[in-house]
């Protein structure tokens, strides 16, 4: 690809002030229709039985392999500089700690 082809498909991307704030969740919870991905991004704050939802993505499974195959190569780097990154669930556990209610339960 040519430089002038290059520059045709660049995206200038803008990221608002409250946006660049993030939002911090310490629970993820995926489901999928054959159309799309839902990824709801959720804080649950010890002791408390309720938590809200901070965040709902919803990508087409291409976009959802690909964000996938970034955050693997991303893992990938951050384990080679800062060492082995340890989870609290057993290797292979997909699914939350945490008691769902069953009518939120992924797929």
């Amino acid at each position: 690809m040519d430089e002038k082809t290059k520059k045709q498909h660049q995206i200038q991307i803008e990221l608002d002030e409250q946006v660049g704030q993030g939002e911090y969740a310490n629970l993820t919870i995926a489901s999928h229709s054959q159309a799309e991905f839902i990824l709801d991004f959720i804080r649950v704050a010890p002791g408390l039985k309720k938590a809200k939802v901070k965040s709902r993505i919803i990508m087409a499974p291409t976009h959802l392999k690909t964000l996938l195959n970034i955050l693997q190569d991303n893992v990938k780097k951050y384990e080679s500089k800062f060492g082995e990154i340890k989870t609290q669930a057993p290797k292979g556990m997909t699914q939350s700690p945490f008691k769902m209610p069953d009518d939120i339960l992924p797929n």
